[in-house]
């Protein structure tokens, strides 16, 4: 028997813009429509949207206009905002987006092949969107650069409704490099020193 997950949170990757196709559209309007009736709050990268926005403060006076909802948190930068979205979230899912979601997408998949969490990571592949990245994934996996197991960390459904069944069904799968085993998510300082517990990457500027 597959227990389920049950999910409190979940952080939705997307881009800022709509896309051509309604579809795309269609398809963050049911996302969203499911996670009301569940009872799941939202945590988005953006303020005058979602339950939980998380804004660095360079780009305040482009993301908050109007009335915002829910919860709203100001970070230092870019770093700490992603950091945060992810401490604060239960799961995540990526919808159609351009290079910055194909960005948070990325970093969340190598963040669980790392062993800094085990939260499941969904795409949600409206009308074969991420076709040609899924394609990429597999010949990575081909010419020896990811391996088998964690080709199976990207929870794949071209649904909302089946994509957040199959997160909360979902089981780790993949092996882990065990780098981390607990993590904090904090970013310490504008060096942008990350503390992971038991990772810590430190970056410099030179001469520092």
């Amino acid at each position: 028997m597959t227990l389920r997950r049950s999910f409190k949170r979940i952080c939705v990757f997307c881009g800022s813009r709509k896309g051509h196709k309604p579809s795309f559209t269609h398809a963050a309007l049911h996302l969203g429509k499911l996670l009301v009736e569940r009872k799941i709050d939202l945590v988005y990268g953006g303020g005058s949207v979602g339950l939980m926005g998380v804004i660095p403060k360079a780009l305040m006076a482009h993301e908050i206009c109007g009335e915002s909802v829910g919860e709203i948190r100001i970070v230092e930068d870019m770093h700490q905002r992603k950091a945060e979205m992810a401490k604060n979230a239960d799961a995540f899912i990526a919808l159609p987006g351009g290079y910055g979601t194909m960005e948070e997408l990325l970093e969340i998949i190598a963040w669980s092949q790392l062993g800094i969490h085990h939260k499941p990571v969904g795409l949600l592949n409206v009308d074969g969107y991420y076709n040609s990245l899924l394609a990429l994934f597999d010949k990575g996996v081909e010419e020896g650069f990811i391996q088998d197991s964690a080709r199976n960390i990207l929870v794949l459904a071209d649904s909302p409704h089946h994509l957040i069944n199959k997160l909360e069904e979902y089981g780790a799968v993949h092996e882990g490099v065990g780098v981390a085993t607990t993590h904090t998510w904090g970013v310490l300082d504008q060096n942008i020193v990350q503390d992971y517990s038991a990772t810590t990457t430190t970056v410099l500027p030179p001469n520092s």
